[in-house]
């Protein structure tokens, strides 16, 4: 009797899972058919609306050169704040991710994990305040030191901003920005390194660094990769803090300390478009689809480099 009780009661547990596996199945193609449904009116509205300016003459466009020359430098002034705050945020939030995860005491660990965590829930608006009020004048002062004493490099050539509000200077507001976010998932995936593989590391004689960089950084280089394209794409989405603290002129250069910059897609449409109508509506709206198509291209690299990454461990 109790073995067919059991029987029948795995019997009954089974045919709910049965049930309940298409039901989950469903839903998850629903929601994955929501997404792309949003994705692709999205992109029908961006194009739709970003057509007229496509046709339009050239001396319909602001600056009278075209679309093309309108979008140029906005692209060019997104790619480069937004590789400016990768190129400073990634290699600190790979290291605070370690030194949480594998060198900081218990107590001290918590709390860095609750700062980084918190700054990631701060408002944009608020780092830029902190930016254009406090940052930008604290490296006024660093900008020309590197205008008299390396400014033969191109990237610190004079004359140097007396106000700070440059491309470096929203860059390092970016970086601030991002940090969180790679830090935090950098930390998780770290943490999941197999406990087996650092302690066969450390009986082999390894220091703690090289068990670091035999073990841990290729366990999570996935996840490292995974969480900076994350971070990337909030630099090259982010509007308020750079509309704040860049002085932009709209050119193409690759000076970083001097008053003028090039501008970014998402803060030149906060500022523009207020006070635009007609055919600058849509030329806005053409530099939004630039911007979609250009963090499209991100996500499928990152998932490229995700897979080989993957890829490369399993081997």
């Amino acid at each position: 009797m109790w073995s067919t009780g059991t029987a029948t009661q795995q019997t009954s547990q089974t045919g709910r899972r049965t049930v309940a596996d298409p039901f989950f199945a469903g839903l998850t193609r629903a929601a994955a058919t929501v997404i792309l449904l949003a994705l692709a009116g999205v992109a029908a509205f961006l194009c739709s609306e970003a057509w007229p300016a496509v046709t339009a003459p050239s001396d319909r466009i602001a600056g009278g050169d075209g679309l093309v020359a309108y979008l140029w430098p906005l692209v060019f002034g997104t790619l480069l704040a937004a590789a400016l705050a990768l190129a400073i945020s990634a290699p600190l939030a790979i290291g605070v991710a370690l030194f949480i995860s594998h060198f900081a005491p218990r107590r001290l660990a918590l709390l860095i994990s609750y700062v980084v965590d918190l700054l990631a829930a701060v408002p944009s608006v608020v780092y830029g305040l902190w930016g254009i009020f406090y940052l930008a004048p604290k490296l006024s002062h660093i900008y020309s030191w590197l205008a008299d004493h390396v400014g033969w490099l191109p990237l610190f050539a004079g004359p140097a901003s007396v106000t700070g509000r440059t491309i470096l200077t929203a860059g390092v507001v970016l970086a601030v920005m991002t940090l969180p976010v790679i830090s935090a998932l950098s930390r998780e995936v770290f943490l999941q390194t197999p406990r087996l593989q650092e302690e066969a590391a450390l009986a082999l004689g390894a220091t703690r660094w090289e068990m670091i960089r035999m073990a841990v950084l290729p366990q999570g280089r996935s996840g490292v990769v995974s969480a900076t394209m994350l971070g990337l794409g909030r630099a090259l989405g982010e509007t308020m803090a750079v509309a704040l603290v860049l002085s932009a002129s709209g050119l193409v250069t690759f000076n970083l300390i001097s008053t003028d910059n090039p501008s970014t897609i998402a803060a030149n449409i906060a500022l523009q478009f207020p006070e635009a109508t007609g055919i600058q509506v849509n030329t806005l709206v053409a530099s939004g689809l630039a911007l979609f198509v250009i963090t499209f291209v991100v996500n499928f690299a990152a998932r490229g480099l995700v897979a080989r990454s993957s890829k490369s461990e399993g081997s």
